[in-house]
């Protein structure tokens, strides 16, 4: 595969998680890669400790790697959760802790993406309720992506693998979008468009991307079946992110893939790594 035009960043919280997270940046690096991007990493707490965050920047800085997209605190990912903001209760009250820490954290390493899982339906509680306390949280993380000059992304994930989780198609989560961007006014909130995710829910990735490339803020890739590297699967990666830039996606393109019974670094092999640097 070629790519020469794309520019890729790597996902520490699937790739290299054979590591310690301190250590992901330098191995990341070492595969020849300078952006990365993380779920949010401290899945017990929105509000780590400082020291906490200060030893992920150094570990960042050290490495010579951007953080270039970090999700809000979202539950057990992986695992059970989904995101925290449209659940009613402990979770959307520990989702607003973390805004600002998670905004502050991403300025603080010049990360200007912060993602915002929506979270699964729950038992019992009235769908439209969950979807008013949605648009609340999103706007509040709107503001504060903003204050720091960042954008909001709202996800699609699919429906086979997330079950109770909304927005299994791209036109839902646009429909999100074009909400909390008509309640802020700042126009931040884009979508993240995830080829695996959309190839899951069997939607035509070719209209997706024509239709929605100018509210798409992030990009990430697996292949299908399996989740894996690119060329483990069926599907036209290739083809696809030359149709995004066509489109006039000028973004990144998150590996979010599960390597295999490979080390991490192994799996990079569809890539030279002439064009693993962020450019």
């Amino acid at each position: 595969m070629g790519h020469p035009d794309q520019r890729f960043d790597v996902n520490l919280s699937i790739l290299f998680t054979e590591l310690p997270l301190l250590e992901r940046p330098a191995a990341a690096a070492a595969a020849g890669f300078t952006a990365v991007e993380l779920w949010w990493p401290w899945i017990e707490t929105p509000t780590p400790p400082q020291a906490e965050l200060d030893a992920l920047k150094k570990a960042l800085d050290d490495a010579g790697t951007q953080l270039v997209g970090l999700n809000f605190y979202a539950g057990q990912l992986p695992g059970p959760d989904r995101g925290a903001l449209s659940v009613p209760g402990e979770e959307s009250d520990r989702f607003r802790a973390n805004i600002e820490v998670a905004a502050d954290f991403a300025a603080s390493v010049g990360c200007t993406a912060l993602n915002a899982l929506y979270g699964n339906r729950v038992e019992g509680a009235d769908p439209q309720v969950q979807d008013a306390l949605a648009l609340e949280n999103l706007v509040l993380a709107a503001r504060a992506a903003d204050r720091v000059g960042a954008i909001l992304l709202v996800e699609t994930l699919n429906k086979p693998e997330s079950p109770l989780y909304p927005l299994v198609s791209a036109p839902a989560a646009i429909e999100v979008i074009d909400k909390v961007n008509a309640a802020t006014g700042l126009g931040n909130a884009k979508f993240l468009l995830d080829l695996y995710h959309l190839s899951m829910n069997g939607e035509d990735l070719s209209q997706v991307i024509k239709a929605y490339a100018a509210k798409t803020g992030h990009v990430q890739i697996a292949d299908n079946p399996g989740r894996g590297a690119p060329g483990t699967g069926t599907l036209p990666l290739e083809r696809l992110l030359d149709e995004l830039k066509d489109a006039g996606y000028p973004g990144r393109v998150g590996l979010e893939y599960k390597p295999g019974d490979r080390p991490s670094a192994d799996s990079f092999d569809w890539l030279p790594v002439s064009a693993r640097a962020a450019r």
